[in-house]
């Protein structure tokens, strides 16, 4: 399970529509519990860092956005949880490129953009083989 807020849910929203056409991404800063659960506290938006031609329908962020943030969460006490992006005009749920690219223990959230409109937000964990991702519950704090 992972805990957001409905202003963050919001903010994730909005960054999806702003970066319509093409896919926004960012980070999810927060609280690991003892059983596993999430809370997210905060996010960070970063430009998405995919070739020019390709942001349509990819993602990609740099090591040095990801230094950026763990500096940025542990100076808050923090963890980086995982991340997010949109899906413009396709399902909030994992394409085999994020399976591809992702890693065990970051939770995903996707938002899916319909025609310049936030439809749906769902998270995703990858299993520890890389398999598949399962849902994780997204829970209004």
């Amino acid at each position: 399970m992972i805990k957001l807020s409905a202003q963050l849910q919001n903010a994730i929203r909005a960054e999806g529509v702003k970066g319509y056409p093409n896919e926004c991404c960012g980070f999810l800063l927060g609280a690991i519990f003892d059983d596993d659960s999430r809370a997210v506290d905060s996010i960070i938006p970063i430009i998405n860092a995919g070739e020019p031609g390709e942001q349509y329908h990819r993602f990609r962020i740099e090591a040095e956005d990801l230094r950026r943030a763990e500096k940025e969460a542990e100076s808050q006490n923090r963890e980086v949880l995982g991340f997010y992006h949109s899906h413009p005009d396709h399902p909030a749920r994992p394409s085999e490129y994020d399976r591809n690219n992702a890693f065990p223990f970051y939770s995903y959230i996707i938002v899916a953009v319909e025609k310049s409109k936030a439809i749906d937000l769902r998270s995703w964990r990858l299993t520890d083989d890389r398999a598949n991702f399962f849902e994780e519950t997204v829970q209004e704090d």
